[in-house]
């Protein structure tokens, strides 16, 4: 999904827009999930990116997209960009953590966080 959002429109309330647009990503995000994995991966990883206009774009992680929408139009921005690709991952191994940084009678399998 590659997009550019506008926020104001006349005869319409800023922050309206604003949630709609943030409705969209997730909507994006909720369909791209329904679909099959293919053979061998275990998840759907997303590569965003985010800016006012597609040439300014930058990398940003998918977990502070929202924010920095809510950020974006915080600042009084009339406009901004959104891409998001999603594509197929594979987790990789899990690590245990190392025997002296597990507590006394503490199951090493769940450590205290």
């Amino acid at each position: 999904m590659k997009q550019s959002f506008q926020l104001d429109l006349p005869g319409r309330e800023r922050a309206r827009w604003l949630d709609a647009s943030k409705h969209t990503v997730r909507k994006y995000v909720a369909r791209q999930r329904r679909a099959p994995l293919p053979e061998g991966s275990d998840y759907w990883d997303f590569a965003c990116r985010f800016g006012s206009t597609e040439q300014e774009s930058t990398e940003v992680h998918f977990a502070t997209l929202i924010t920095l929408m809510d950020a974006a139009a915080g600042r009084g921005e009339n406009t901004f960009f959104v891409s998001i690709r999603g594509h197929a991952a594979v987790r990789g191994p899990q690590t245990k953590p190392p025997a002296d940084k597990v507590l006394e009678g503490q199951d090493p399998e769940f450590p205290a966080k």
